[in-house]
């Protein structure tokens, strides 16, 4: 059990610290490796640039922290016992790095998580309330830009997220509410849309190609001018949307 802090820019190897003070901790570039943190309160610390494997990281509370490209591979964020998630509430992400973990029931209310990449992880039931994947360039000029490649947002809040042109490839959205959502020119190749929640949702110029869209209504859409689906989709969107399509 560790005593100490850990400073900026050190290597902590399979260390374990129970119910940690990490509050205005400056952990900048510092590296943990096969460590345990349990309970441990992160809030306004920097971890900007901090690399973190093959940890496990149970009620952990990071709110306000600074998580600018931080990166996070095969970590354990998950907690079975209490049915809650790690809170990233408001923290400031951009271009963090998410590979191979779990963050079931997460909570990134309030965080800005432009350019971050979340591949391979789970994040059911995520709540992104309020959370920002967009940066202004100009008065006129806003971009999007997070990927969620191969992820289980399964039951997830996205509700209203501007996700215009972002990697939702091989995501599986079953049951997520996407309600509001811009996702006019977004990457939903093999996504599995089942049961998601669409309605007033933007996806014009989307690309639909290989995704299970069975039940999505284009009616309940906002926008889906130029949306790219195979020539199977297309029955069953419109069997959604009530056409009863004769074979010849």
């Amino acid at each position: 059990m560790a005593d100490r802090r850990p400073r900026a820019g050190e290597t902590v190897q399979a260390t374990s610290f129970a119910d940690g003070d990490f509050e205005d901790a400056d952990l900048t570039e510092t590296v943990f490796v096969d460590c345990t943190i349990v309970g441990a309160a992160f809030g306004a610390a920097t971890l900007r640039g901090a690399r973190l494997k093959r940890c496990r990281l149970t009620a952990c509370r990071f709110s306000h922290a600074d998580l600018g490209e931080a990166a996070f591979e095969d970590c354990d964020f998950a907690d079975p016992a209490a049915q809650q998630g790690v809170s990233f509430a408001f923290c400031q992400m951009e271009e963090a790095r998410f590979a191979r973990c779990d963050l079931t029931h997460a909570r990134f209310e309030g965080a800005d998580l432009y350019g971050a990449a979340f591949e391979d992880c789970n994040l059911l039931g995520a709540n992104f309330s309020k959370a920002s994947f967009h940066r202004a360039f100009g008065r006129k000029v806003v971009r999007s830009a997070v990927r969620f490649a191969r992820c289980s947002l399964e039951l997830a809040d996205l509700s209203g997220a501007r996700l215009a042109a972002c990697d939702l490839t091989g995501a599986r959205l079953r049951e997520t509410d996407l309600s509001g959502a811009d996702l006019e020119e977004a990457d939903l190749t093999g996504a599995d849309l089942f049961g998601a929640i669409l309605d007033g949702a933007r996806l014009a110029g989307a690309d639909l190609r290989g995704a299970e869209v069975s039940g999505l209504d284009l009616r309940r859409l906002a926008t889906y001018e130029g949306l790219k689906i195979t020539a199977d989709q297309q029955y069953r969107l419109l069997d959604a949307m009530g056409v009863d399509v004769q074979a010849e």
